[in-house]
C-alpha cells in the first residue's frame, strides 16, 4: 500500500492510492496516520479493505507529510561511504545516532524556511524507515520484520548551527520545515530490498546527489538492530538513514541554499518531493 495525507495544513485527511494511482479517502478507517495506526496489526487490518469501496478523491490538492506526527525522528550520520569521504570524515565504526525535533516534520511539497541567522542551509536526500512494532534487542536477521514501511526524507540541515555553535547536531537539524517526509508511506511488502534503491536530489534542475542505498556503510538491518540495543523503537518512529555524497557542504567551494532555490528529492519506488527555499519572516 501507498498511504498518504492530503488537504490543507492542519486539516489533512488520510488517503491511499488505488491500483490506478488514484487517491481514495481512508479517513473513516484511519483518522490520524501516526503511532499505532502504522503498526503491523493496523496495517494488516487495512489490507483487508476493498479499496474500490472507499470514496474516490477527485482533487486531493496539497499532499502533507505522510505521517501526522512522529514519536521520535531519528537520524543516522555519515552513513554513505562517499559522503563520509567528501566531508573529510573517517567512516564511523558504529552508526552515528542523533535526532531531529519532531516539530521539523513537514509536507513533501511545502516550502523549506531558511531560519533566522542561517548561513549554511543544506540538503540531504535520505531513505526513511518507519517502525511498525516495538523493537528492543533485535537481531540483524529479524530487523526488517519491525519495519512498517519506507518513505522519502529531505534531512534539511543548517551546517553552521550543526557544527560551529557547539553542542549536539540536533540544533542544525530541527528548524521548522527541516523534515519534509513523503509523499507516501510505502508499506514494507512493496520494497523487496531497501539496499537496492536509487536516490537523488536536484537543485534548480541540476542533479547534485545521485546514488544508491547500496553505498550505505550500515544497512537498514544493522541500523535497526544497533539502535534497539540502546532504546526501544516504537510504532510510528521514523529513522532517516543517512545521505549520499553531493551535499552543499562537500562542494568546492561549499554551496548552500538561498531563497528561491528549488529541491527535487526522490527515492526509487517511494515517490518524489519538491520544495522551494524561502527566507524566514
Amino acid at each position: 500500500m501507498k498511504l498518504l495525507r492530503y488537504g490543507p495544513a492542519g486539516a489533512e485527511k488520510t488517503g491511499v492510492l488505488d491500483d490506478e494511482g488514484r487517491v481514495r479517502d481512508l479517513s473513516a478507517h484511519v483518522p490520524h496516520l501516526a503511532g499505532a495506526a502504522v503498526s503491523h496489526v493496523a496495517l494488516e487490518q487495512l489490507r483487508a479493505l476493498d479499496l474500490s469501496d472507499l470514496p474516490l478523491v477527485e482533487t486531493p490538492g496539497r499532499i502533507g507529510a505522510c505521517l501526522a506526527s512522529v514519536p521520535n525522528f531519528y537520524c543516522i550520520g555519515l552513513n554513505y561511504a562517499k559522503h563520509a569521504a567528501e566531508t573529510g570524515a573517517e567512516p564511523p565504526k558504529e552508526p552515528i545516532l542523533f535526532s531531529k525535533a519532531s516539530s521539523a516534520l513537514s509536507g513533501p511539497f511545502d516550502p523549506v524556511v531558511i531560519p533566522r541567522g542561517s548561513e549554511k542551509a543544506d540538503w540531504e536526500v535520505e531513505l526513511g524507515v518507519v517502525i511498525g512494532r516495538e523493537a528492543s534487542y533485535v537481531s540483524e536477521a529479524d530487523a526488517l520484520d519491525y519495519v512498517a514501511g519506507y518513505c522519502v526524507i529531505n534531512d534539511v540541515s543548517e551546517r553552521s548551527f550543526q557544527m560551529d555553535r557547539g553542542g549536539q547536531w540536533i540544533k542544525g537539524k530541527s528548524a521548522p520545515t527541516f523534515g519534509p517526509t513523503g509523499p507516501w508511506l510505502v508499506t514494507a511488502d512493496e520494497v523487496s530490498d531497501p539496499q537496492a534503491l536509487g536516490l537523488s536530489l536536484d537543485l534548480n534542475g541540476e542533479t547534485v546527489q545521485d546514488s544508491s542505498t547500496d553505498d550505505m556503510i550500515f544497512s537498514v538491518r544493522e541500523i535497526i538492530s544497533h539502535m534497539s540495543q540502546f532504546l526501544k523503537l516504537m510504532p510510528g518512529d521514523v529513522i532517516a538513514t543517512g545521505t549520499p555524497s553531493g551535499v552543499g557542504l562537500g562542494m568546492t567551494p561549499p554551496r548552500f541554499l538561498k531563497p528561491g532555490d528549488v529541491m527535487t528529492v526522490r527515492v526509487e519506488g517511494l515517490g518524489e518531493q519538491r520544495q522551494k527555499a524561502v527566507a524566514a519572516d
